[in-house]
């Protein structure tokens, strides 16, 4: 019968070792001794079908500026008269003044100045062309501090600048399964990446585009804790083992 308390004991102290143990480190399998190095995978952004791009033109001519500006005044929508703004339409064109159609699909910010730049070189002198992606947004939800839809300002933003931005992980984010949402040309997919791993690093997904959702998963412990059938269980647990202790001690 004297083994008794010492079975509660036991038992109490099995319970809280069920607690699923979970690694908390970022990339915890890089080498401590060693220089890890990983090829890093293409991150600027790609100018996509419904980009709005910001796009302002000078030159060395003050007619060419005006007639520029004279010309987009009268052609922008409402919309590109208040920033310049210019929408990339389904076919990867965007409609710009003095030049007309122009393919800039799948190039990056600074491959698109290059190319306005080449082509308005024919009708200005010397044009300076500033592009800028207005529409660089993504939105990062879950477990996380501060869970929010962010503006980027630049043109390249990865995974972990994101939750950083979103105040990082809680400590019940699954950082081994977190979702990445993309969308392209019409098509949704969806991506898993391991945080503790190193080769996230060569993911296409590691380096985020325009409009991802990053959806950080809440781990088992925290289901079982918001569980309305599983919050009493630390209570019970806790009176088995003062009342094992209790009765310990009475024996003696």
């Amino acid at each position: 019968m004297k083994k008794r308390p010492y079975i509660l004991v036991l038992f109490a102290l099995l319970i809280s070792a069920c607690v699923p143990q979970r690694d908390l480190v970022y990339f915890s399998d890089l080498s401590e001794l060693a220089k890890d190095q990983i090829n890093a995978v293409e991150a600027e952004v790609k100018i996509q079908q419904g980009d709005l791009l910001s796009i302002s033109v000078n030159s060395l001519s003050p007619e060419s500026n005006e007639l520029f500006t004279r010309i987009t005044s009268k052609t922008n929508t409402e919309e590109s008269r208040s920033g310049q703004s210019y929408r990339v339409d389904h076919q990867g064109m965007v409609t710009l003044p003095v030049i007309g159609n122009l393919k800039i699909e799948g190039t990056t910010i600074d491959v698109a100045r290059k190319l306005i730049t080449q082509s308005l070189s024919q009708f200005m002198k010397s044009p300076i062309v500033e592009v800028q992606l207005l529409n660089f947004k993504v939105t990062v939800i879950g477990e996380v501090n501060q869970p929010a839809s962010f503006t980027v300002t630049g043109t390249q933003l990865n995974l972990l600048e994101a939750l950083g931005m979103a105040g990082d992980m809680t400590v019940y984010g699954k950082r081994e399964n977190v979702l990445i949402i993309r969308q392209t040309d019409g098509i949704r997919s969806m991506v898993r990446l391991n945080l503790n791993k190193k080769d996230v690093f060569q993911s296409p997904y590691f380096h985020l585009k325009q409009n991802d959702i990053v959806y950080v998963e809440p781990d088992k412990a925290k289901e079982k804790e918001f569980s309305p059938n599983n919050r009493a269980l630390p209570i019970i647990t806790a009176c088995i083992s003062a009342v094992a202790v209790l009765i310990t001690a009475l024996i003696r």
